[in-house]
């Protein structure tokens, strides 16, 4: 385990490898008399924040607008307000549409590989879900949102998101209570969808993959009245194909209309919608630690692309829909009202084995699983902004109160599954016994929050940033009859919580701004007690954080380095007595380090890169043996680089290049750290061409197909991680 005067050591040597990387020796663009331009930001607003360089006239760059190149300058994740990424007193990824379409990301996982503090991909590739950690803490469930808003998921009943309709995604680092509520504990990520911009926009794009798996994909936008009060865009893709499992396949779509009315200059109004369908079968696996991991003594590795599921039986569909939309409105006094509201709503089920274990020597042991899920979730978040000095210091004041409600009505059974030969797999008559419903519920969570924030510089250069919030939380369950109860029951919670935030920064001359600070947080989790039977409190955590962010004068770029010392309390735990009981026994503890890079080092040439040095223990658990110990699924560092560049000499104008590279170091397959998982390095590359009116690219992920485990949550459920994937597509803009 890193001990922390280690991890500092490490800590130290990465930022100099960064810094390296960055350092003016490069050469950079300079003016005619040899000094260097700088790159002011002016944050004048949620929608007209602005970055202006010499050579160009307005570089547009919105809280939620497209960002020019790698380096993003202003978020609204952070802090509900328009604010310079600098002026957060938290680490804040932000991969913009550029970065998507260099990369081929097509969901959450493929987006964050070059981020600091996120894990992605955790059981490799899945047409279904997202599988990521932040800081260590899972937030694939209750750490994604759209807008501003939660997109929260418990059960089978996750929404999907395909970043063909995004602009950017988000990642805030650490506790985030103070400005959303119940979330993960480790942190959030935002996706940000596309928008009217009140211009004309005509593109379309196709591509395919090494699987044979195609897709078309149009975004289409313009005004549509005379005085240009309303625009309009439109957004869909669909894609279907076979995956890199033998036998596996998928096909879905979407549509996301969205329109904007501004009838004067302090009102603005976008509806924004989307409808998504998913019709697939299983295309990744959960495999045991030997057979993946470690050779089983009988047949060696199993083949990565094994289909584990039924041809006759495996299937997954999934509907989805949401509808909202953000108002704002600025009056004279010069107090902005804001408004965001979407209700979302899914239908999906599932029908096929899981392989669990082995039942032979070659033979896998399946367990058959059906679900069904109905989900309904309403959001809304209202909020008052204003601006107001006090002696020398300058304020920005925000107060709201918003709302959650969700709700989900599943059934999930079982049934008897034939095994499944490794060595001679028959993929059809997998299904033995009739279905045995182990778990029929309907489940509704309210929360309701009121928050307060005050963004306050004085001093000529210090940043006070200070967050308090109080959420009520109300849950109530309704569990059905089973196979083994013919009874029913309820039960319902209440409870309040408090979360806070509050953070220092001072902001050199030179672009550098140090910071300071502290949060908390909590995570509503849904479970019973296995003594009790009673429902489990919120998960709890706090944070202290220190960075420095830098913004350099020489080349447009931001670099943040932070070291973080975070607490979870209350983790349910798995009961010595009986592991298949849980109680809230648990704490973890969180130390770590995290340096990235994003810059647009000179014309033509981007960068982004990242570094990750944790060390997490286990301090309380009712098994004595396991503290001390680290979770499973979390690597001790990971580490990523990719450069990319576009040439600028006339003979090879249009063309460019990108190259990769990410590491993930060793982590562990069970709880009492006794099966490894091994480190893994992965190369990446892209080549383009790009003319005015089109283009063409070519990314290669994993170069060298390299055969890994991306990791294990337990000794039965390892996960492959993806292999060489060529992609190409084209794209015509008219």
């Amino acid at each position: 385990m890193i001990k922390t005067n280690v991890l500092l050591k490490k800590a130290l040597l990465g930022s100099v490898a960064i810094a390296a990387l960055v350092s003016p020796s490069l050469g950079f663009a300079q003016s005619a008399n040899g000094t260097t331009e700088l790159k002011p930001i002016v944050v004048e607003g949620q929608r007209d924040a602005q970055a202006t360089t010499s050579d160009e006239t307005a570089k547009q760059d919105t809280a939620t607008g497209p960002i020019d190149g790698y380096v993003p300058k202003v978020t609204a994740s952070g802090s509900k307000t328009a604010t310079p990424i600098t002026e957060i007193p938290q680490s804040v990824s932000v991969v913009g549409r550029d970065r998507l379409d260099d990369l081929a990301a097509s969901k959450i996982d493929d987006a964050l590989f070059y981020s600091s503090g996120v894990q992605s991909g955790l059981f490799g590739n899945d047409a279904r879900f997202n599988w990521f950690s932040i800081r260590g803490v899972r937030a694939d469930a209750q750490g994604i949102f759209l807008n501003g808003l939660p997109l929260y998921q418990y059960g089978f009943g996750g929404f999907y998101i395909d970043s063909y309709m995004l602009e950017r995604i988000e990642v805030i680092k650490g506790p985030s209570g103070a400005l959303y509520g119940g979330a993960a504990i480790g942190g959030i990520v935002n996706q940000v969808t596309k928008r009217p911009t009140g211009e004309r926009l005509r593109e379309v794009e196709a591509g395919v993959n090494s699987w044979g798996n195609g897709y078309f994909a149009f975004d289409i936008g313009d005004v549509a009245s005379a005085n240009n009060a309303i625009s309009y865009r439109v957004t869909g893709k669909t894609s279907g194909g076979g995956w890199e499992t033998d036998d596996a396949k998928d096909w879905r779509g979407f549509i996301a209309p969205s329109v904007t009315w501004s009838p004067d200059a302090d009102t603005n109004v976008t509806l924004l919608t989307s409808f998504t369908k998913l019709s697939a079968n299983h295309t990744g696996g959960f495999w045991p630690y030997v057979g993946t991991v470690e050779d089983a003594p009988a047949f060696g590795k199993i083949p990565k692309d094994l289909f584990y599921g039924d041809k006759d039986l495996d299937d997954v569909t999934a509907e989805q829909a949401m509808l909202g939309y953000e108002l704002d409105h600025k009056f004279d006094n010069g107090i902005t009202f804001r408004q965001n509201l979407r209700f979302n709503h899914l239908s999906s089920t599932e029908r096929g084995p899981y392989p669990y274990g082995y039942a032979s020597d070659t033979e896998l042991f399946r367990i058959g699983f059906g679900v069904d899920s109905n989900v309904n979730l309403f959001t809304v978040d209202n909020q008052l902004e204003g601006q107001f000095d006090t002696g020398g210091a300058e304020h920005t004041l925000l107060g709201g109160v918003d709302y959650k409600r969700y709700h989900i009505d599943h059934e999930q059974w079982t049934y008897s599954a034939s095994p499944l030969d490794v060595t001679n797999p028959n993929h059809t008559g997998g299904r033995l016994g009739p279905n045995n419903v182990y778990l029929n519920e309907d489940l509704s969570m309210s929360q309701v929050g009121v928050y307060l924030q005050d963004q306050i510089k004085f001093g000529n250069g210090f940043i006070a940033t200070l967050n308090g919030r109080y959420d009520r939380v109300s849950t109530d369950v309704w569990s059905g009859p089973t196979a083994y109860s013919t009874t029913s029951s309820s039960q319902d919670k209440e409870y309040g919580r408090f979360s806070g935030r509050a953070g220092l920064a001072y902001e050199f001359s030179n672009g550098m701004t140090p910071y300071v600070s502290y949060t908390s947080s909590f995570d509503p989790s849904i479970g019973t007690d296995g003594i009790t039977g009673a429902l489990f409190k919120p998960v709890t955590g706090e944070q202290f954080e220190v960075g420095v962010k830098y913004a350099p004068e020489f080349f447009d770029g931001l670099i943040t380095a932070s070291y973080f010392d975070m607490t979870r309390q209350n983790v349910p735990v798995a009961l010595v007595s009986n592991p298949f009981l849980k109680q809230q026994l648990g704490e973890v503890g969180y130390k770590g380090f995290e340096l990235e890079a994003q810059a647009d080092l000179t014309q033509g040439l981007k960068l982004t890169g990242a570094l990750t040095l944790m060390d997490v223990e286990i301090t309380e658990d009712d098994n004595a043996t396991l503290i001390g110990n680290v979770p499973t699924l979390t690597p001790e560092r990971t580490a990523s680089l990719w450069l990319d560049y576009s040439f600028q000499n006339e003979t090879l104008a249009g063309w460019s290049l990108g190259a990769g590279v990410r590491h993930t170091g060793s982590s562990w397959a069970d709880a009492a750290n006794s099966l490894k998982v091994p480190s893994f390095t992965l190369f990446d590359a892209a080549v383009r061409y790009d003319a005015e009116t089109w283009g063409a690219s070519l990314n290669v992920s994993n170069i060298f197909d390299k055969t890994y485990v991306s990791g294990c949550s337990e000794p039965f459920t390892c996960g492959y991680g993806e292999g060489r994937t060529f992609t190409l597509k084209v794209n015509a803009k008219f």
